[in-house]
Order: structure tokens, then sequence, then C-alpha cells
């Protein structure tokens, strides 16, 4: 039984949807259409049949442009909404039915660190109201003693004195509070964090500083990531492995070097050639041409198809399903399975 809990995957995300409807009231629903009024719902459909698997102490990247669905789905592990349909287990447990209560006692072996410093941390708690609050809900055995003792452990575990206590968040720069906001996770000892952009609001002097401590952190705590960012860079330093994202839908999920040394699917070798790098045989930047569809109106077959330099009949008629390539990676390409890329870029 240890054996096949080791090696069944922390968290699994089994064909996952989220849609949300623009339309609120009857009244908007109704349109006046060829003469006629006509009811009609419109909904954005922000994440579509994702399923990705997270192993226990691997960092898994989510990555994609700005509106691609990443942190939709980071808000529907952590149980912030509903998906629409699909699963999550999490440990072989099903989570995404729970009632909140039915949530409490994994809100301590799960925890979420917030894109933006400024707006995750109560600006009337001083930070030593901010960190005893988790400790005290989830531990409620827990002596006042030993609530200090393990605020103070968790402050100087990430670089935050224990003399700020005392002290208001707005006391504090952009780097200060992250710090604080992951001490803030780390207080209630989980295994799984999600990390929604954690490092974007911050200036670059600091990212390398939050990012080198979240990864001291899951080596010293044995922690799993779910890391969501649009900054490939990040990627390449922090991530194990990598899962590109497109309108809401999975592209390609790779080990990292396997992603950053071989991209397949044509979106992230875009994604890829835009990166900034020193090299003198660092690829062409891709520039992609077309109209960028929206979540309201996704197309019939592939939602890259209309930005893609190798879009055929089929991709404009049928959905691709991701697909398992010899060097492990998955890839969700019709021009991919049939080895159409290569011909065209030889021709």
């Amino acid at each position: 039984m240890k054996n096949a809990k080791a090696d069944r995957p922390l968290l699994e995300i089994r064909n996952l949807a989220k849609q949300f409807d623009l339309d609120q009231g009857f009244l908007e629903t109704l349109k006046f259409k060829q003469g006629k009024i006509v009811r009609e719902t419109r909904s954005v459909h922000a994440v579509n049949n994702v399923s990705l698997e997270v192993g226990r102490g691997e960092a898994l990247c989510v990555v994609g442009e700005s509106g691609c669905g990443k942190s939709t789905v980071a808000r529907l592990v952590a149980g912030l909404l509903t998906p629409t349909a699909g699963e999550i287990h999490y440990d072989g447990q099903r989570i995404d039915n729970l009632s909140r209560s039915g949530m409490q006692p994994l809100r301590k072996k799960i925890q979420m660190i917030f894109q933006n410093p400024y707006a995750s941390l109560n600006p009337r708690m001083t930070i030593r109201q901010a960190l005893e609050e988790p400790v005290r809900h989830h531990f409620p055995a827990a002596s006042a003693a030993e609530v200090r003792d393990k605020v103070t452990e968790v402050m100087l575990s990430v670089g935050v004195d224990p003399s700020w206590a005392k002290r208001y968040p707005h006391e504090f720069s952009g780097g200060q509070r992250q710090r604080i906001a992951i001490a803030r996770a780390l207080t209630v000892d989980p295994e799984f964090i999600i990390a929604d952009e954690p490092i974007s609001a911050l200036d670059v002097s600091i990212q390398a500083q939050v990012l080198n401590l979240m990864l001291e952190a899951k080596e010293s705590r044995g922690l799993t990531y779910l890391f969501i960012t649009h900054d490939l860079s990040v990627v390449e330093h922090f991530g194990t492995r990598v899962a590109v994202l497109y309108l809401g839908s999975v592209c390609e999920v790779a080990d990292t070097a396997t992603l950053f040394s071989n991209p397949k699917h044509p979106y992230t070798r875009a994604l890829l050639s835009a990166v900034p790098q020193l090299k003198d045989d660092r690829p062409n930047h891709i520039r992609l041409k077309g109209e960028i569809p929206t979540p309201i109106n996704l197309p019939q077959g592939c939602p890259f198809q209309s930005r893609c330099a190798f879009a055929d009949a089929r991709c404009k008629s049928e959905q691709p399903k991701a697909i398992h390539q010899p060097d492990g990676s998955l890839v969700a390409c019709h021009a991919v399975q049939e080895d159409r890329l290569d011909a065209v870029a030889a021709g």
C-alpha cells in the first residue's frame, strides 16, 4: 500500500472545465435577432477539458499568455471556484465536490500564495496576528507559547526578522510582504502549495530572492508546487515539469529540460523564441499572425488554428487530443501527430 501511494500523483486534474456566465439576469439573455426575440446565454470558456498530474515533490509550472486560464486552474484546485465539469483528486481523494466543512481538513495541507502581496495581507492586522491566525485555526490545541514559537521559526526560515511582528503590512516593501505571505502559508506545515504568479508584482531584483526562498522551502520541507507564471525564464529556474496552456486548453506538457531543448507544439515554439537569450545559435523569433479568438467564441477545432502556420482543414474541424511522444512529453497537435512540422521546416 505504501508503494501504491508513493507512485500515485499527489494531484490529479481530470477533464476540468470552467465557464463563467456573462448574462446574469433573465432580461440580459433576451436578444433581438431577425425580427424575433430569442433567449441566448453567453459564457466565457476559461478552462476547457484540462487534464494534469502533479507528482510528490515536484514543481509543475503552468504557463501561457494572459487570459489563457492559468489562474482559473489554480483557483479551481484551491477550492475557491467550483468546476463546471471534470474532477480534481488530491492524494487519491476527490475534492472538487466537497463542502466547505469537507474541505477544512485539506486547508492545512494545501496552501495558496497569491500574486499581489499588497492585497493578500489584511492591512488591519499586524504581522504577528496574520501569521498566528492560521496556526490557531488549524492547531486549536496549541498553547500561546507554541503558536508564538512556530511563527518565530517560520519567520526566521523565510528571512523575516521576528522583531517586525508588531508592524503592519503597509510598513514593508513588496518583496518583504511576499516573504510574509510565504511565511503565512508555511506556518501550518503544508505539503502542497499553489503559487499564482507570486513574483510578477515584484521588482526584478527581488524576484530571484523570493524564487530561491521558495526553492529552499521545497527542499527543506518536501513541498510540492503548482506554480502559475507567464515568465518562461522563471520556469527554467524553478520547474521540474511544464504545462503550456492556450485559451484554456493544454498544448504541451513536458519535463523542463525537454521542453526548452525540444519544444514540439507550434505555440510552445513561438513562446520560447520570444525569450531573450545570449546565444549565437538561438532560434529566430516566431511572429504569430492571425486573429486571436476570444474565450467567449472558441473555434470549433484546435484553439490555436487561427494563428498557426501549420493549420489545415483537420485543425479547423477537429480538436486535437494530447498524445504521448517518445521523449515522454504530451502534445495536443495534429501537425505534430502527422509529422507535418518538420516536413514544412525542411521544405
